[in-house]
């Protein structure tokens, strides 16, 4: 472990924490140095409320940073950590109140302890989360709080959790969407610090995320290979990694991620005295993975453990309508048990808009046109009353629906151009990582359209283009292998029926597509022998 002590740090205090013992918890959540004012005896659930910290569990960081501060009251670090905890960059989330209310006894904590007061590093961090929550709009306060943490890392360049932080803070510059040039300079910044310290959560976890879409993935393979053993106990840290591996479509590996950080919540309840949670945001991955390797079982369990959870709790309907919309559209089961599953839409957010599409699109398959048309309706009523200026993830949505419901009335070049006019809509958003915010990508559909109309080159075409945005994505690949078999395109077909092949290695074993890439495979053989 490496040891980069800020200048102006007290050597007295340099020296305690030198030789301070690890606690279990901090070997399993990462290692870092953060030389503080603190007392010894607050120093363990401090640096544990950071590496929760670094690791986005918020709520445990909390408690940490307040056990420290009963250890430890005029400990003002402590406040520090605890008003970080109630800002959530990436996910564009932040409590006011709360954080000033840390604030608050931060400052009187100060005033109680005249005799002590922080260094001057120290100073640099609370003026920094001061401004985080300072009067004015939100953009501006995150704005200010990055210009606050780059001079910190100016004034100190060896404090690898100032670089940390500063490299998060630009992430939530864009307000939850992406700006590739910001996201690329901040992996820059978390790579300085993981060159550094290889075992540092805060820099594998903002490398990550800087680079989780499909054409920077390999730029974060290193991380998220590194990342779920630095901190095996953060059952963020475990999912995070599959961050990449979906945008690289390495469904096993997102797979065995998302299981353990399922495995690692519940165990965390159980040992709170609560019932195991069936929905959130690992279930869901885990869920949509399942699909992609044709595990349609496991996918329908996951599906079923969220619903008698909502049903037992009333909690987890977002998560409910974003693993039956996945369901319902890569299963194909426009009238099987997904598709009957209602979900409440009332609070939970663009999800509603998912569940009303899955809803049409599911019944435009079935040729049940009033249902797919109320659904649509819901739709535009839905947004004109959100505001949504007409180019968002929701205006996808409802014309792909649109499309579906022209294509069931034959009017199939209107369905055609309404995709199209879909897919390069959402090819000019910001991308979103993780499965596809559009639920059944327009360019996957189109492809299949063109392909039921004997247009199979057509086809390829779209199908290449999805799966550019959606690597590997099991249905557009099967799309793919088809168009390419029609056009006598053998190679290209083969490559993707046995790509397919390896995915499918443990699909169920019923699965039609497998029967079918499984022929092609035994076809091929024989005319070579």
């Amino acid at each position: 472990m490496r040891h980069h002590s800020p200048s102006r740090l007290a050597p007295a205090v340099a020296i305690a924490l030198l030789t301070l013992p690890t606690s279990p918890l901090a070997q399993t959540l990462g290692t870092i140095e953060f030389p503080n004012s603190g007392s010894p005896a607050a120093q363990e659930p401090f640096i544990r409320g950071v590496l929760f910290l670094h690791s986005f569990e918020y709520d445990a960081a909390a408690r940490a940073f307040k056990d420290a501060q009963q250890i430890d009251p005029g400990f003002v670090m402590a406040y520090w950590g605890e008003a970080m905890t109630y800002n959530h960059p990436i996910w564009n989330e932040k409590d006011p109140d709360a954080g000033r209310d840390a604030l608050k006894r931060l400052e009187d904590a100060r005033a109680a302890n005249r005799g002590r007061t922080p260094t001057a590093r120290e100073e640099l961090y609370i003026d920094a989360v001061q401004v985080l929550y300072s009067d004015g709009p939100k953009e501006r306060q995150d704005s200010l709080y990055t210009r606050a943490m780059e001079r910190l890392t100016e004034a100190h360049p060896d404090d690898l959790e100032a670089k940390s932080f500063y490299a998060l803070s630009l992430l939530g510059l864009s307000q939850g969407e992406r700006n590739v040039a910001t996201y690329m300079l901040a992996g820059s910044i978390a790579q300085e610090v993981f060159d550094v310290n290889r075992e540092h959560p805060g820099a594998a976890h903002v490398l990550i995320h800087s680079f989780d879409d499909p054409v920077h993935a390999p730029l974060g393979l290193t991380a998220a290979r590194a990342y779920s053993k630095i901190a095996p106990d953060a059952a963020h840290a475990q999912h995070m990694t599959s961050h990449i591996f979906v945008a690289r479509g390495m469904w096993d590996d997102v797979v065995h991620a998302n299981e353990i950080a399922v495995d690692v919540v519940n165990r965390a309840r159980e040992q709170r005295g609560q019932e195991p949670s069936g929905c959130g945001h690992y279930p869901e991955w885990l869920h949509y993975a399942y699909l992609q390797q044709g595990r349609f079982a496991d996918a329908a369990r996951v599906l079923e453990g969220c619903r008698a959870f909502v049903a037992q709790s009333g909690r987890g309907t977002y998560s409910l309508g974003i693993m039956r919309a996945a369901n319902v559209i890569d299963t194909k089961g426009w009238d099987g048990p997904a598709a009957a599953i209602s979900v409440a839409t009332e609070r939970i957010g663009e999800t509603a808009y998912r569940v009303d599409f899955t809803t049409g699109l599911a019944a435009a398959m079935r040729d049940d046109l009033t249902t797919a048309t109320a659904s649509l309706d819901a739709m535009i009523s839905r947004r004109t009353r959100s505001g949504d200026d007409g180019a968002s993830p929701a205006v996808v949505l409802e014309r792909t629906l649109r499309a579906a419901i022209w294509r069931a009335q034959n009017k199939t070049d209107q369905a055609i151009t309404e995709l199209e006019t879909a897919a390069t809509l959402e090819e000019t958003l910001p991308f979103q990582f993780g499965p596809p915010a559009s639920v059944k990508p327009p360019r996957e559909l189109l492809g299949e359209i063109l392909l039921a109309l004997d247009r199979p080159a057509e086809a390829r075409r779209q199908f290449e283009m999805a799966l550019a945005r959606t690597p590997k994505r099991a249905r557009a690949l099967l799309g793919l292998a088809r168009a390419a078999a029609e056009t006598g395109e053998t190679d290209r077909a083969l490559q993707s029926y046995r790509e397919l092949n390896r995915i499918w290695l443990r699909a169920d074993r019923d699965l039609p597509e497998l029967a079918e890439v499984r022929q092609y495979l035994a076809k091929y053989q024989k005319q070579t022998q």
